[in-house]
């Protein structure tokens, strides 16, 4: 009984130092936490101090022999107040995060938390049923000096482990940064190996500009920066088949988003033909250049192509066609990035059947939002895991919404029976934060942000209180 209550005591100890420490480390979290499981707001602050000092305390009460059985009394009573905690939230339907960890590792509650909590009050027992036993290894019958040092042993030891802990997480933490990376530059078609992006460089001043009304009027790049809006130019020419494609759309992005983006058209040519042409599109703030001296100050080579100012620094590469100037367009009038606590902004999004949907009309009932790609690896080894919970989702979970890229056959090819919404330039997931696919946010009933963002099938699925059924690769 010895030996297995010292292993219970240190075992114990490492566990509650690391909960006390880490929760310590985001005190924020740890009153969100007791606010989630139902504690009034009044006392969330104090008992979210209170609680991980109680669990350093009783974990350093485990070193010493005499106060052993203390610490291991403390921590039982803990974890007996844990589990009924979580067994209330169960019981009416709520899966609030554990933030058992608190910065270095939070998930919702279920069966696996309640277990571990179980399983850690069973090792109290023995070192509470032990006391102080003479028969237990202990301080007292080392000289005073040596005391001191199996104390000083002890708490190094576990101050060891808890920095091996730190160092784990944080190399989790980085591959999983590094994945997110690679799936950034996947997504925005970057490759470590691809050639420089054409334009000036993103944040180096703009150039001097002069161009010319289609009044006569030279207008200045001091007047067109000093906007307060980005400034995005639009090049197009005269002959240009793709550029009078464009611009149709062009004169509806200059009334659509004129509060957030000032777009102006330079052109090439004679003046009397570009009259003509921006009478019939009903353009807005159509400039001409004499040669090709805006072409070439701000590096763009072809037509149609377009390059965003903002504060009067380049802010994009130059976007070379149509496809490429509408994603630039979506970018620049995203609305503000919303975070967690934030309401979701109002972003228009097209449904399957080519409907639009507001995301900020998302109220009534939760929902967790899915980003996906029908090409992305990770997401199609999840997809059955996906449609299983569809299939049998509890009426009690949110309901799901997935924000995909690709075509709309593509989309319906995954037989999703959830809503589906399009978004081929990833701008919902810039605004709520989504870097990469699959990640997932919920969105609670009064369309507030409720989550951070979760990367990562297991991750995605754990916000529906699911658990991965195989691992993905």
């Amino acid at each position: 009984m010895g030996l297995l209550a010292l292993l219970a005591r240190v075992i114990l100890g490492v566990v509650f130092a690391i909960a006390g420490v880490g929760k310590l480390a985001d005190l924020e979290a740890s009153r969100k936490s007791m606010i989630d499981f139902g504690v009034p707001a009044v006392l969330a602050g104090p008992l979210g101090i209170l609680l991980p000092l109680a669990e350093l305390v009783c974990a350093v009460a485990l070193v010493p022999n005499r106060t052993a059985s203390l610490g291991a009394s403390g921590i039982a009573i803990m974890l007996v107040a844990f589990v009924a905690g979580m067994l209330v939230n169960l019981a009416r339907g709520r899966k609030p995060e554990c933030n058992c960890f608190g910065q270095l590792h939070s998930e919702p509650i279920g069966g696996k938390t309640i277990a571990r909590n179980v399983v850690l009050l069973a090792v109290s027992l023995p070192v509470i049923a032990a006391g102080t036993n003479p028969s237990l290894p202990a301080l007292p019958s080392f000289t005073r000096f040596e005391a001191w040092m199996v104390s000083a042993l002890s708490v190094i030891g576990l101050a060891l482990l808890l920095t091996l802990w730190l160092i784990i997480h944080v190399l989790r933490q980085n591959g999983r940064l590094l994945l997110r990376l690679e799936t950034l530059e996947k997504t925005v078609g970057i490759h470590p190996s691809a050639p420089p992006l054409p334009g000036l460089p993103v944040g180096d001043p703009a150039p001097a500009l002069r161009l010319s009304g289609l009044d006569g009027k030279v207008v200045t790049s001091e007047t067109l920066y000093a906007d307060a809006r980005p400034v995005l130019f639009i090049f197009t020419e005269l002959g240009c088949g793709a550029c009078d494609a464009l611009l149709p759309e062009v004169s509806e992005w200059q009334h659509e988003h004129a509060e957030r983006l000032s777009i102006v058209t330079v052109g090439g040519g004679g003046l009397e033909a570009n009259i003509a042409k921006s009478a019939e599109y009903k353009l807005k703030n159509f400039m001409l250049q004499v040669g090709r001296e805006a072409s070439e100050a701000l590096k763009v080579s072809g037509t149609p192509s377009g390059v965003l100012v903002r504060d009067g620094k380049i802010d994009s590469p130059v976007a070379a066609g149509a496809d490429q100037i509408r994603k630039l367009v979506t970018m620049a009038t995203l609305p503000p990035a919303a975070k967690k606590g934030d309401p979701v902004p109002a972003l228009h999004l097209n449904n399957l059947n080519g409907e639009p949907v507001d995301l900020s009309s998302f109220r009534g009932r939760r929902r967790l939002i899915l980003f996906w790609s029908p090409t992305c690896g990770f997401c199609n080894a999840m997809l059955d895991d996906v449609k299983t919970w569809e299939r049998d989702r509890p009426v009690d979970s949110p309901d799901l919404v997935i924000i995909s890229s690709g075509t709309v056959e593509e989309n319906r090819k995954q037989g999703f029976r959830s809503q589906v919404l399009l978004d081929p330039h990833f701008g919902a997931g810039s605004v709520l934060g989504a870097n990469g696919t699959p990640s997932g946010v919920v969105i609670d009933e009064d369309g507030v942000v409720a989550t951070d963002v979760r990367v990562g099938a297991a991750d995605v699925l754990a916000l529906a209180g699911v658990t991965l059924r195989k691992p993905t690769t």
